[in-house]
């Protein structure tokens, strides 16, 4: 689409996350057009990277991030939210105690209701 091909998105999606990354990814997504499926797998990873953390501040950290990030993702119509609909709504369940992750259950149910009106 751009002219970056397969294998940087591959690399791109398979960096190590950190706040580093996510702000890269960000910056890199408000720029150009990334497949979608490179997108979603980037926000599984995510997604899975903050369950699977054992350490409790740095997970409500990153859940935080994670939350901002997808919000961003969401308002700048970056990503089509309905694709990963139920994904992203379980982990604001699972994380609903963290402010930002209840925003974005907000936010998932705003525009659940504006698609289907």
């Amino acid at each position: 689409s751009s002219g970056i091909n397969a294998e940087y998105f591959t690399v791109l999606v398979n960096m190590e996350l950190s706040v580093h990354s996510m702000e890269v990814m960000n910056e890199l997504l408000g720029r150009v057009v990334l497949p979608p499926e490179y997108i979603h797998l980037y926000i599984t990873k995510c997604i899975l990277h903050c369950e699977e953390c054992k350490d409790r501040l740095v997970q409500h950290r990153f859940v935080r991030l994670v939350c901002v990030f997808l919000s961003s993702l969401i308002r700048h119509n970056t990503v089509d939210v309905k694709d990963m609909f139920v994904e992203v709504q379980a982990f604001c369940i699972n994380f609903s105690r963290i402010k930002e992750a209840a925003g974005l259950f907000r936010l998932l149910k705003q525009v659940d209701t504006e698609c289907s009106v």
